[in-house]
């Protein structure tokens, strides 16, 4: 096999998939220190999804519904009072009401925070409420990504082991026929590459590099915004035991191989069914801004200056790979960023490590300084004021 880097296709573009927009992020913070807590509300809504106020009438008491997976968030914004809720689960006959109950209990402990999950005759909801003075952006933020993230994760995993079902069916919509296509050749791809370079670095013994193709084929397919249900919820569940230092190295590699593998072997029509467009109140992926991805892209700086120093493209291609990739998997970046990520992964697919490296590392560098431009070469918002 020729030492080339494997290939990268960004994927097609989800439906309604939330998109922060930072300019409204300043106002919410000047509105609540002005005391203007409503406008910071209303501000800090548009920050998170621009979509859901669009065309509604924020003069007087404002009702949101919109779908997160099978939750429906429901948010209100009265003259003094903001408050969520989200019916998310049912107990039926068929139910492990105790064994449910009990797990209840304990995450409204842990992880929840700001939220609790109350049992209102058969339905499970998350809730919320706080007088709006006390709505402060940072935690109207986290508590709406809190049920959002929890809500969704928990219903497949509840209805798995427990026998509950779900609220209502989640507001999806499949992919088109071309788009169908696509998208499997996108994940045959990965999974026919993850193969070919497994076999590679096992003949070479280069077991290290096992780790970092695994972590670059996961990326690849949990980063597609289509990807829904049990299968995100493993995805996920692997890239974090892979970044999980607290765990062996092997033993992260052995297992991460042995999903590979199950991954491999599923068939198309079992892929499929966790792909489809759904609904999103909110984006699961943490905000960013320029800073945050300075900060982020500052803590890889001693390794990227030693691979460069050594000379070694190598293992400096494959780092910038996978962390580029894990960049997109974390937060929700502005477009110029995510194109900026895209265009250069895709420039250097099949190309050699020491062609591709200086192509990674002029991306990597203009997150470092914050002059992150995409092909199109607009600057991004942030790069724009601060750059």
């Amino acid at each position: 096999m020729k030492n080339v880097l494997p290939k990268f296709q960004r994927p097609i573009q989800g439906i309604d998939e939330p998109r922060t927009e930072v300019s409204h992020w300043d106002k919410a913070m000047d509105a609540y220190d002005a005391k203007n807590y409503r406008t910071s509300l209303i501000e800090t809504i548009n920050y998170i999804n621009p979509e859901l106020l669009k065309g509604k009438d924020t003069s007087s008491e404002i009702n949101l519904v919109r779908g997160q997976g099978s939750a429906e968030i429901q948010v209100n914004i009265s003259e003094t009072t903001f408050s969520v809720n989200a019916p998310f689960l049912r107990a039926t006959d068929t139910t492990n009401k105790v064994a449910l109950y009990r797990k209840i209990a304990e995450v409204n402990f842990n992880p929840l925070t700001l939220a609790q999950i109350h049992l209102k005759e058969d339905t499970l909801w998350f809730e919320y409420e706080a007088p709006i003075s006390l709505c402060q952006p940072y935690k109207v933020y986290d508590v709406l990504r809190e049920i959002c993230v929890y809500a969704d994760d928990y219903d497949d995993e509840f209805v798995e082991k427990y026998k509950a079902d779900f609220y209502k069916e989640t507001n999806t919509q499949p992919l088109a026929g071309e788009e169908i296509d696509q998208v499997w050749q996108q994940i045959s791809t990965v999974l026919t590459e993850y193969k070919d370079y497994s076999a590679f670095f096992k003949e070479k013994r280069w077991d290290a590099f096992q780790w970092d193709i695994i972590v670059i084929s996961l990326l690849k397919i949990v980063n597609m915004p289509y990807v829904h249900g049990t299968l995100r919820t493993k995805l996920q569940e692997y890239v974090y035991n892979l970044f999980n230092n607290q765990i062996d190295f092997q033993h992260r590699i052995d297992k991460g191989t042995n999903f590979m593998t199950q991954l491999c072997e599923k068939s198309k029509e079992d892929f499929m069914k966790d792909i489809y467009h759904a609904d999103a109140f909110i984006s699961l992926k943490w905000r960013s801004s320029v800073q945050i991805l300075q900060d982020d892209f500052k803590r890889l700086e001693a390794t990227v200056n030693r691979y460069v120093n050594d000379g070694d493209n190598f293992s400096l291609c494959y780092f910038l790979q996978y962390n580029f990739l894990y960049t997109l998997y974390n937060y929700n970046v502005e477009e110029v960023h995510k194109n900026a990520i895209y265009d250069v992964l895709e420039k250097v697919s099949g190309l050699e490590p020491q062609v591709a490296a200086p192509k990674l590392l002029e991306t990597y560098r203009s997150f470092l300084n914050g002059s992150t431009t995409a092909a199109s070469g607009k600057k991004g918002l942030f790069a724009k004021l601060f750059g």
